[in-house]
């Protein structure tokens, strides 16, 4: 995923389906400088990771 689509995808008021390793996630936070975002498993809030934006997959 480029980052231009994940930050419009943080932003909008619409959940979107995006996976990590086949897993449903929500994103909340895409940092442009490293390419990373932070993104947590849906219902596992706990479960918090940066990970590279080059593996989210918009469904």
């Amino acid at each position: 995923m480029n980052t231009q689509r994940a930050q419009e995808i943080v932003e909008s008021p619409v959940m979107v389906d995006v996976t990590y390793n086949g897993r449903p996630i929500y994103i909340q936070h895409v940092d442009e400088q490293s390419g990373t975002a932070r993104i947590y498993p849906l219902g596992q809030p706990e479960n918090e990771q940066e990970v590279p934006l080059t593996n989210l997959q918009e469904q």
